[in-house]
């Protein structure tokens, strides 16, 4: 695909999607949707991590409600199940480590679109809002999904009703994303941590990935047979046996991903 609205760059195991309006906020359209997720479908086939940002000031300022997607009527329903569902689907359900490195807002949509993300890394100037209550509709491309998660029903009840900024602050305090960074440290940290994620141990990210998410749905026991599964594929990898010799003498592990 000829991309023209997002950049895409692969490099070292690393992926690196940038939403590229940044005269629109990175607000998404139609096409944008397409890109992005085409553009995870081609990391998934090479890359060992994958992250998500956003070019300007801004990380994603949600739907563009001037895109009517060429047929002067913006269908809402048809959207999201047309277009967001896939898109969400691709980032959250990447076998490899999903980073959202939210330089700027993420509201509306936008906001979703970080949260569907394994790890949210967010500079301390950035904020998370759930706008949609502002132009009457309800959150959606997963928010009432990702929200009570990360949140608990009482704080993504007030987020989603209110339509409150949240900085990145207050939303690394509640859970909602991993940490937020002083913006000055903002691009060298969420690099340096997607490095580590891309030279790491690939098939054990993923079983981690699946291990946590699942959790939730099974009892201890059950959870405790999974852990045995996915824990006896892991150790019979290449990077197994590379971390138990690294560690035995003493040097930094060399992680092929298989």
């Amino acid at each position: 695909m000829d991309y023209k609205e997002i950049l895409f760059t692969l490099e070292d195991g690393l992926a690196v999607i940038t939403l590229n309006r940044a005269n629109r906020k990175n607000a998404l359209t139609s096409r944008m949707r397409s890109e992005i997720t085409h553009a995870m479908q081609a990391a998934q086939a090479e890359a060992r991590a994958v992250v998500l940002t956003g070019a300007g000031d801004a990380f994603c300022s949600g739907q563009d409600l001037s895109d009517a997607s060429g047929s002067g009527d913006l269908d809402l329903e048809r959207t999201l199940r047309d277009e967001y569902l896939p898109m969400v689907e691709a980032i959250y359900n990447c076998p490899v480590p999903v980073v959202a490195a939210v330089n700027g807002a993420a509201a509306g949509a936008g906001a979703s679109l970080a949260l569907a993300a394994d790890v949210v890394i967010a500079s301390e100037s950035a904020f998370f809002m759930q706008a949609f209550s502002k132009i009457g509709l309800m959150p959606d491309a997963g928010g009432t999904w990702f929200l009570p998660r990360q949140v608990g029903m009482a704080k993504a009840m007030g987020a989603a009703l209110f339509a409150d900024r949240i900085s990145a602050k207050q939303a690394s305090d509640w859970g909602m994303i991993w940490e937020a960074v002083p913006d000055a440290e903002f691009d060298a940290h969420w690099r340096e941590r997607a490095a580590y994620l891309a030279q790491g141990p690939s098939k054990a990210f993923a079983a981690t990935k699946s291990a946590l998410r699942e959790s939730s749905g099974r009892s201890l026991m059950e959870q405790l047979s999974e852990e045995a599964h996915l824990q006896g594929q892991c150790g019979k990898t290449r990077d197994f046996l590379e971390g138990v010799t690294a560690f035995m003498e003493k040097r930094p592990a060399k992680f092929e991903g298989r």
